[in-house]
């Protein structure tokens, strides 16, 4: 399953963010997040795309060149492996309080549905 892409369209002369849902971004309705998750996030999805492309062949050589521990590349780059709804409910800050970045750089469970059992304890629908 693939997660739902936002697109860049040019309206009035500005490029504007729509949504999945077709919606556009309004920066004003957005939701406070937290920063130190989304930045993990952000930086494990890039990373991901960095070794997909071969930019880095390897991931001793991606620690390297963004000098970190091999380790600790290594567990970052597991967030790309979270279900897609709790990517989501952490970009729109509605991920419950024990969901922190170092709780979710331990090692956790690669399926979907016990990902949920372990992380979440609210509904995300909210």
């Amino acid at each position: 399953m693939r997660a739902a892409k936002v697109t860049f369209r040019r309206i009035g002369g500005r490029k504007r963010i729509v949504l999945p849902d077709g919606s556009l971004y309004n920066p004003e309705t957005r939701v406070s997040v937290d920063s130190p998750i989304v930045r993990s996030l952000a930086r494990a999805f890039r990373w991901r795309r960095l070794l997909e492309s071969g930019r880095h062949a390897s991931i001793n050589e991606l620690a390297k060149a963004e000098r970190v521990d091999r380790a600790f590349a290594s567990r970052v780059l597991r967030l790309t492996l979270l279900a897609p709804d709790i990517v989501e409910a952490i970009l729109a800050g509605r991920q419950p309080e024990k969901l922190t970045v170092r709780a979710l750089l331990e090692p956790f469970p690669v399926e979907w549905a016990e990902q949920r059992q372990v992380f979440l304890e609210v509904d995300l629908g909210a």
